[in-house]
Formats: structure tokens, sequence, C-alpha cells
């Protein structure tokens, strides 16, 4: 599992990367092209976040049902 402050880092940087891409397309005149991207970020985001999630609802799990 990646610490908390690598994960936000993670996430800065795919925000980033996708703001540039965005921007460039739209400059372009692609803008269904760049909206596209953009929601590919956001979809790629989520499932880091999600991902997140599972790990600590097990952690919990693990904590109050002695499981694990």
């Amino acid at each position: 599992m990646l610490t908390d402050a690598s994960i936000l880092f993670q996430i800065a940087g795919i925000g980033i990367i996708v703001a540039i891409i965005h921007t460039i397309l739209k400059q372009m005149g692609k803008e269904e092209i760049a909206q596209f991207a953009t929601l590919v970020g956001f979809i790629i985001v989520l499932i880091i976040v999600i991902n997140g999630l599972s790990d600590l609802f097990q952690q919990i799990k693990s904590v109050f049902l002695f499981q694990g």
C-alpha cells in the first residue's frame, strides 16, 4: 500500500498532466477529445480513491472484527 502522501502526490500529478493535455487539445480546436481526456483522468483518480477506501475498510474490519 502506498503512503498517504504519495497517493496525494500521484493524484496531483495526474491532475496537472490532465490539465495540460486538456489545454493543449482545446487550443488545437479539439474540445471533444479534451473533454474525453479529462473524463479519463477523472476515472483514473476515482479508481485510485476507491482502492484506497477499500484498503481502509479492510483495515477497519480487521481491527473491529479481529479478522485478518
